[in-house]
């Protein structure tokens, strides 16, 4: 069980009515297995504080050392572990474009120049994350839609702080759209 709070009072009042919940219910936990007022937690591989939420170091370390994938087998580990984190990566779908088209069963397998290019930015970006603010509430949302015939792009904002990105490829009758049905599209993809 996570509780977040935002502050001390609030925590107490947040502990308080889980541990009664829990109790009202016959549930039971392992005192010497909980951890009470903790700054800051390790959840799903990610870091979660009080600045918001953070990739876990020891998945920036393995990232950096990750070496060019050799076969499609290996692209999609990577695109996995990237894809898990894609939140944080502004652009993620269009930068990935390139090494995604090469999992495809219908195309060849060349890892030249072009596809290094695309692999260490992305490495790079993973490596150098932004921390993603947690939500406050639920007013003052606004969301950042763009579109180009290359894919779609999503920010999530709050108060001018980032809460997620998000993007996706065009699938291939959507290429077709005009520029204003694109946008449409951006939208409905931010719903």
């Amino acid at each position: 069980i996570l509780i977040y709070s935002k502050n001390k009072k609030e925590h107490e009042e947040h502990l308080t009515l889980i541990l009664e919940l829990l109790k009202k219910e016959e549930l039971y936990t392992k005192f010497s297995k909980c951890e009470f007022w903790i700054p800051k937690v390790q959840f799903l591989r990610h870091v979660i504080d009080s600045k918001g939420i953070h990739v876990d170091p020891a998945k920036i370390e393995s990232n950096k050392d990750w070496a060019s994938p050799k076969t499609p087998t290996e692209i999609c580990q990577f695109l996995g572990l990237l894809g898990y984190y894609r939140r944080f990566i502004e652009g993620f779908s269009k930068i990935a474009k390139s090494m995604t088209k090469l999992t495809q069963n219908n195309v060849k397998f060349y890892w030249g120049e072009k596809e290094e290019a695309t692999f260490q930015p992305i490495k790079q970006k993973l490596c150098s994350t932004p921390i993603l603010a947690l939500p406050k509430g639920s007013k003052n949302f606004i969301v950042y839609c763009d579109a180009s015939h290359k894919g779609l792009g999503v920010v999530l904002m709050q108060n001018e702080k980032v809460i997620a990105y998000d993007s996706c490829q065009l699938k291939i009758h959507e290429k077709n759209y005009t520029t204003h049905d694109l946008e449409l599209e951006a939208v409905v993809f931010a719903l």
